[in-house]
């Protein structure tokens, strides 16, 4: 999609004219052959030229730009159908749905989860991640009604969640504070007798992350030498080396835009931007083996979408004869680790990988044996 995907028209049908009112709608392109309509509200026309500049409209417009990124950083295929099952609409009817229908009244916990979450103005990383909790309710069952939304449901969940064997407890504790969220705001606005979460039967311990294993500078190496890859196999190896280079996150790679986010200063370039899960800045050096890749398709990175990028970076994995994972979030950490390992200040690591928490930034300096192993050799020497 790279025509602007949500634009705002107004009075579309003009009725303005005859009723003195007429509709704000947003339309949302999806192809040259499916557009949608969303009306938002309706107002007279001087009403309308205080609202198309206001903080309330460009809100609206974010709600619907995360779902339409959340899509593209899933791979959904980019069509109203799919579109519709993200908000949760019958895609059976073909009743035009009004922002009324999304603010209306829910009817069950589920729909006043999804109500809630497409209220809120948040990025398009953070509504993917909510939307995996939606949908491993959807998936459970068990907690779709007000009534059911109690200590012991929460407690089955918890239970669900862990018998899959596909989860981390770190994920599944993220799971209950996105939950806890809409169980609070149920409770807060009468459709529940009680928050479960407050019960201390509801505590769940966060469990310990799964320790990080990025590539080192030789293994990088490795990955951008390998010749005869193919094509498809070709873009995903830059994209990650890309990454591996800058310290971008897939998402961020993937909306990067080098005339309007680079900047020049003396001989090297940097990335001046926002990152698009946190919203927090970041400034980072765009390092030769990155530059190399921008300059290979004219400033232009290639679009994979991230399921299939991760697809072809095991492939490619195999190829280099690696023993461990590549994965985009692999390539973040390995620039990291070779950051710190050239004795870069974490506060400046912090900086560039946009973190507002340098404890954050400290799980990359706990890895990192190799300088702990040189800066010891050198307090050897110093010390007699």
């Amino acid at each position: 999609m790279n025509k602007k995907c949500i634009s705002v028209v107004f009075d579309r049908k003009k009725r303005v004219p005859e009723k003195g009112v007429g509709n704000v709608e947003l339309l949302i392109y999806f192809s040259r052959t499916q557009k949608k309509y969303l009306v938002i509200k309706q107002c007279t026309e001087s009403e309308w030229k205080m609202y198309q500049n206001s903080k309330s409209l460009a809100n609206e417009i974010s709600v619907y730009n995360s779902i339409i990124a959340a899509m593209q950083y899933d791979g959904d295929e980019m069509t109203i159908s799919n579109f519709n099952a993200r908000l949760g609409i019958d895609n059976s009817s073909k009743e035009q749905v009004s922002k009324s229908k999304l603010i209306s009244s829910p009817t069950s916990f589920l729909d006043f989860f999804l109500r809630e979450m497409n209220l809120e103005n948040i990025s398009a990383g953070t509504r993917r991640r909510k939307d995996v909790v939606y949908r491993s309710l959807q998936e459970w069952g068990m907690m779709n009604r007000f009534p059911q939304v109690n200590e012991s449901s929460v407690r089955a969940f918890d239970t669900w969640l862990h018998k899959s064997g596909e989860r981390t407890a770190v994920t599944i504790h993220n799971y209950h504070k996105t939950l806890k969220i809409y169980t609070r705001a149920a409770y807060e606005q009468g459709f529940i007798k009680s928050n479960p979460y407050e019960s201390s039967s509801c505590r769940f311990e966060r469990g310990r992350s799964k320790e990080r294993n990025p590539l080192t500078e030789e293994e990088l190496l490795r990955v951008r030498n390998l010749n005869g890859l193919g094509p498809k196999l070709d873009r995903a190896r830059d994209i990650f080396v890309f990454c591996a280079y800058t310290g971008l996150s897939y998402v961020d790679s993937q909306s990067f835009d080098f005339f309007s986010m680079a900047e020049k200063h003396d001989d090297m370039y940097f990335i001046d931007g926002k990152r698009c899960k946190t919203g927090s800045c970041f400034f980072t050096p765009i390092l030769p083996p990155a530059l190399d890749v921008l300059m290979k398709y004219k400033f232009q990175l290639p679009q994979i979408s991230n399921q299939k990028l991760n697809d072809y970076l095991h492939l490619i994995e195999r190829l280099a004869g690696l023993r461990k994972p590549m994965t985009t979030h692999i390539a973040r950490h390995s620039f990291a680790t070779l950051v710190l390992s050239y004795d870069i200040p974490i506060e400046n690591l912090a900086r560039m990988l946009g973190h507002t928490n340098i404890k954050t930034t400290q799980i990359y300096a706990k890895i990192l044996k190799t300088t702990i192993e040189r800066h010891s050799r050198n307090l050897c020497d110093l010390i007699k």
